[in-house]
């Protein structure tokens, strides 16, 4: 299961509902001189509104950032990291040479989300100076490695201290359904919709919104869905808007006024 000269890194990330909050799971193995196996196991306080994805995103970067501290008293050849996250093993190489060079968006131009954290990521394998693979595993599997840092990662969660990595202002929203991606086809239409979340997207320059459409007389009325856009709109408020005419890329295009 485990070879020699190769450091080997179990990471998990927890988030937890009501109030949202992340935390993270590490663990170090590797083969001593007498092939035995050392564990060592990197524990940590959560993250205040922390969303699964950023604490998956996040275990791996402190991961590799913490290396230093260790005392393995060998010397390794290589890193690999053992996710149960296909977010993180999908796209860790499109992290490294693909959308730097998009500048943070997609081939559809939809801006890439969590982007500080990915950079971050990226810095640390570079600072490692040695080849870094990533591996899935499968969740909740019998891999007692993967079971251990899927504990901490919840146990860290319940002891969220630390501020959010990204600030998310939150509304209560009137209507009883849940978020929706695509619940609401952009047309290039007019409509009224309620501003529930704002996020500001530093490195594309845009802000995420997350909204309920209030106009009664369209087919989404009370739809809650996600778009971008770079003008500013304030939480808890309606606006009649215009919507662009790419599902694959939503945008607010347009503020026509303020609506109560």
């Amino acid at each position: 299961m485990f070879r020699r000269n190769i450091l080997y890194i179990y990471t998990d990330g927890s988030s937890l509902p009501k109030p949202r909050r992340g935390g993270i799971g590490i663990r170090y193995i590797c083969l001593d001189n007498n092939d035995l196996e050392q564990k060592y196991d990197y524990e940590n306080f959560g993250y205040k509104g922390a969303t699964n994805q950023q604490m998956e995103l996040y275990a791996c970067s402190e991961a590799l950032k913490n290396i230093s501290k260790l005392d393995l008293g060998f010397k390794y050849d290589s890193i690999e990291i053992r996710s149960d996250s296909m977010y993180v093993v999908e796209h860790i190489n499109y992290a490294k040479y693909t959308w730097p060079k998009q500048k943070w968006f997609n081939k559809d131009g939809k801006p890439i989300l969590n982007t500080e954290i990915w950079k971050e990521l990226v810095k640390w394998i570079k600072k490692t100076n040695c080849r870094v693979d990533f591996k899935w595993v499968k969740a909740h599997s019998k891999d007692e490695d993967n079971k251990a840092v899927d504990r901490m990662a919840r146990k860290s969660a319940k002891y969220a201290i630390y501020d959010p990595l990204s600030v998310v202002t939150i509304r209560r929203k009137k209507t009883k359904k849940k978020v929706r991606n695509g619940s609401v086809k952009n047309a290039g239409q007019k409509i009224g919709i309620r501003i529930i979340t704002s996020e500001l997207l530093k490195e594309q320059k845009l802000t995420k919104y997350r909204y309920e459409v209030v106009s009664k007389s369209s087919r989404y009325y009370e739809n809650v869905d996600i778009a971008y856009s770079e003008l500013y709109l304030r939480d808890a408020h309606s606006y009649l808007v215009t919507f662009n005419k790419d599902d694959n890329n939503p945008r607010i295009l347009k503020l026509i006024r303020e609506i109560e």
